[in-house]
């Protein structure tokens, strides 16, 4: 057995036999390390992911998000415990609001899915949205790609639901859904029109009791007004449903529209295009990454650094012109006055 689950810094290839293993310590294990920004675990996280790339990509990747209260949590339960019971195994990688004080996540899967949280086909997996772009950690990615490689075929990555967060994960998914309230409009519920552009299916959450009626005059305002936007696929219509996550009401027919959608998009080729197009959107974003960390640690830089911000607060110097300075120290092509 490997020690995966007890160093504090395991030998990647140990580490990758371990998830493939199947142990849930070393999965664990392995995404802390992926998610660490810390110079030493970037570099083993980096030969981590090549020993694991080659095993993953067979799952169907799920992006949900909808605004706070719309119930995402209580859906994904509801959804996940329906694939378990159709044989399936599932990840699920939950951005989770970041505390103020510890920069940790302030809510946690067993307090937001308990049920799904006691199965042992599922793997919650909730990180803290810390300051990455619409609170989306920069090692998603790499997160899907070890949950993938740990035999968990479907993976669903769920966000906040503010900010960009929207447009981050459905750039990193198969298919992106998104969760609506009964009778809330546009305004209300915070949706741009460019998220419902690039959804792949509106779900209308909480369609039970005496809000079942508004929910149903909501899919049908939004299937309305899905006829105005130009459809993300050619070879996808986006459907509009209802459903209950509390009730359970609609659930079923969710995952007969993401079998749908995947074997549409499958038989076209556009699945395999779109993560084309995914995986070197992830290789400018490391590039990007990388150069700032570097940047930042740059001695020529840290020494005029001070400088130049101070500058750039007294408005003597511009933001861009400050950050192209910054840029030629960096690359040793500026002048050292």
């Amino acid at each position: 057995m490997a020690k995966s689950s007890t160093d504090k810094n395991p030998e990647p290839v140990k580490l990758a036999e371990a998830v493939f293993a199947g142990d849930r310590r070393a999965l664990a294990q392995a995404l802390t390390l992926v998610e660490s920004s810390r110079k030493d675990h970037r570099v083993l996280a980096a030969e981590l992911i090549e020993h694991l790339a080659p095993f993953a990509g067979t799952s169907i990747r799920i992006g949900i998000s909808g605004v706070p209260g719309v119930g995402k949590s209580t859906f994904i339960e509801a959804f996940g415990i329906h694939l378990l019971g159709l044989g399936h195994r599932v990840a699920v990688l939950s951005v989770d609001p970041t505390s103020v004080l510890s920069g940790g996540s302030i809510l946690g899967d067993k307090t937001r899915m308990p049920g799904l949280a006691r199965e042992q086909a599922a793997f919650i997996r909730p990180s803290p949205a810390g300051g990455t772009l619409g609170g989306v950690g920069r090692h998603t990615r790499e997160s899907i790609v070890v949950c993938e490689a740990g035999g968990f075929d479907v993976v669903i990555v769920e966000t906040v639901g503010v900010g960009q967060s929207e447009m981050a994960v459905a750039h990193m998914t198969d298919m992106f859904v998104l969760l609506l309230l009964p009778d809330a409009g546009d305004e209300l519920q915070g949706i741009k029109r460019g998220i419902v552009e690039v959804a792949d299916l509106l779900l209308v959450n909480k369609a039970d009791g005496e809000l079942e009626s508004h929910a149903q005059r909501t899919a049908a305002e939004y299937a309305n007004a899905l006829r105005l936007i130009r459809p993300r696929s050619r070879h996808w219509t986006v459907p509009v449903n209802t459903c209950s996550a509390l009730t359970g009401s609609g659930v079923p027919e969710v995952w007969s529209l993401v079998e749908n959608y995947r074997a549409s998009l499958a038989d076209s080729g556009e699945l395999s295009a779109r993560r084309a197009e995914q995986a070197r959107a992830w290789l400018w974003e490391e590039i990007s990454a990388n150069f700032i960390d570097a940047l930042k640690a740059d001695a020529g830089v840290n020494k005029r650094l001070p400088e130049i911000e101070q500058r750039v607060i007294e408005g003597t110097l511009t933001p861009a012109a400050a950050a192209g300075r910054l840029v030629e120290i960096f690359v040793g092509r500026a002048d050292d006055r």
